[in-house]
């Protein structure tokens, strides 16, 4: 086959550009699958806090009455299972893989539930984690979901790409920290996502600030207002600041995160569902 010119006229190829329409790269969902809505929770840099800003989304979602479910694309990193205790394997069924469920009626998936031990390394080039990304919407039989809550690998590659275009993904959550560098960071998360059409629902200031421990005064180690500045200046709303919080730390750690009990997220998650 010889290479595309782009020039339709000298062309007697079917293509999709000739039939005024793009090809979609959507990939069908399980059969068993009903997923209504899919937020993509991201960012352009690792160690902010994207899976826990997940789980918390995903618990406040349920909370006001939503089925919800959680799809782990950080493959190489998954926390997702140890933050709200589960410790099975996946199983199956003649419909597809079952996600787990956790205490509160979330469902999830990750591949720390299909590992012999969740400490095994995950040593995989990047098409067979796309893969993996991909099977996970194709392969699990989600069943019926209000909101589905993807927690996105850092930065802007294989993965996002993979999930933004296989994906039927209605809105993106970006999630920064107060830093010098927080600017460019959320542009990168930003431009990624207008690139594939999806709208920007708002960003996440993680580790914020902390209560003083004396006289409950908040304190800003990192500085304040710099992921506001840098979202006004994008155009996109700054959705919360999440503080650093030892008591949220150690819920996570075992496996607690449904006990999580404060405002902080009802902004975004009101701005979710409605």
């Amino acid at each position: 086959m010889s290479e595309c010119t782009h020039d339709c006229s000298t062309c007697g190829a079917d293509c999709a550009s000739r039939q005024g329409t793009p090809e979609s790269l959507l990939a069908p969902p399980n059969a068993a699958s009903h997923v209504k809505k899919v937020i993509a929770v991201m960012s352009g840099k690792g160690g902010v806090g994207k899976s826990l800003v997940t789980g918390l989304l995903s618990v406040l979602t349920a909370r006001a009455g939503k089925s919800t479910a959680i799809l782990d694309a950080d493959i190489t990193g998954p926390s997702i299972p140890k933050m709200f205790g589960i410790r099975e394997p996946a199983m199956g069924s003649e419909e597809g893989i079952l996600p787990a469920e956790t205490r509160t009626g979330i469902r999830l998936i990750s591949l720390n539930m299909l590992l012999e031990h969740d400490t095994d390394p995950v040593v995989w080039r990047g098409s067979l984690i796309s893969g993996t990304v991909r099977q996970f919407w194709t392969d699990v039989a989600w069943g019926d979901v209000d909101y589905m809550f993807v927690d996105m690998p850092p930065g802007t590659g294989d993965v996002p790409l993979t999930v933004f275009q296989s994906l039927p993904v209605d809105g993106v959550i970006i999630v920064t920290t107060p830093q010098e560098l927080v600017g460019m960071i959320v542009e990168k998360a930003v431009n990624m996502a207008k690139m594939m059409n999806i709208p920007v629902l708002g960003v996440v200031e993680n580790m914020s600030w902390l209560s003083c421990p004396d006289c409950g005064k908040k304190i800003y180690p990192f500085g304040e207002g710099r992921s506001e500045s840098a979202a006004e200046a994008l155009g996109v709303p700054l959705l919360a600041r999440l503080p650093l919080d030892p008591k949220l730390t150690n819920a996570c750690d075992r496996g607690l995160v449904e006990l999580f009990n404060e405002p902080w997220l009802d902004e975004a998650v009101e701005r979710i569902i409605t």
